[in-house]
């Protein structure tokens, strides 16, 4: 009996751009826990840094448990914590809000949840189409989901920026997931707003369908460095690789 299962196989870029003065961008890559991360400090509110290197300093000691829910179930549980441990931070230092945004991917078995929080972006490249996997938590985004404003208009909106959720925003925090089934071959693109603010999707896909792995990653940080790269720019690429497990034969 022959069964499908995943190895994987990633890598991480970072840039503070060239407009910022810090990189308050942080990610995790852990193939070999099946986590990987981006987080993105809440640019303009107080030590953004500090909360994006929380979330990957608590993310990285998740126990992955035995199953992708006990896996999420987890790591739902650290962020939740770390929300409280910022808004703690934000007391102590008078009120103004330290927070980030967070997009995780987790895989376990044949499986895999993704995680979010803001618009950081999770994007699944399968098959020479791209599709954004995540839905932006953004006051522009409820605008053009309500027909309020066009896609075009969005990008010139003085409101873009403006998130609706983030860990250590609020006391409670809101965090989305859904499940996907992975292919053989599938790529997964975690990106900080840095990259979408620069490049459009069709062109992360043309990069993504040219270039080899490592190739695309330095093609994309350059294309959005060129064109200014006005916030950090962070990418964690993660591909599913089939690998088959076949039974042994009894002797």
């Amino acid at each position: 009996m022959t069964q499908n299962r995943f190895y994987w196989v990633s890598a991480h870029l970072t840039d503070k751009g060239k407009v910022r003065s810090i990189n308050e961008d942080a990610c995790l890559d852990r193939a070999d826990l099946g986590i990987w991360v981006v987080a993105d400090g809440m640019g303009g509110h107080a030590a953004g840094d500090l909360a994006s290197g929380m979330i990957v300093s608590e993310l990285k000691s998740v126990n992955p448990g035995n199953s992708i829910g006990e896996l999420a179930g987890n790591v739902e549980q650290s962020l939740h914590q770390v929300n409280q441990h910022l808004l703690l931070e934000s007391h102590q230092r008078g009120g103004e809000i330290i927070g980030s945004t967070v997009v995780t991917l987790l895989a376990y078995d044949g499986y895999c949840i993704y995680q979010w929080a803001g618009d950081s972006r999770i994007y699944l490249y399968r098959r020479g189409n791209l599709k954004q996997l995540s839905r932006d938590h953004s006051q522009i985004e409820e605008m053009i989901e309500q027909g309020l404003v066009t896609s075009d208009q969005a990008e010139q909106s003085s409101i873009a920026n403006y998130i609706t959720r983030a860990v250590g925003a609020a006391e409670l925090l809101e965090l989305d997931a859904e499940m996907v089934e992975p292919c053989d071959g599938d790529l997964f693109l975690l990106c900080s707003d840095g990259l979408n603010k620069e490049v459009k999707d069709a062109e992360i896909a043309e990069i993504l369908g040219r270039y080899s792995f490592q190739d695309a990653m330095q093609q994309l940080i350059s294309l959005a460095m060129e064109r200014g790269a006005r916030d950090n720019v962070t990418l964690v690429m993660v591909q599913a690789k089939a690998v088959q497990n076949q039974q042994p034969d009894e002797t």
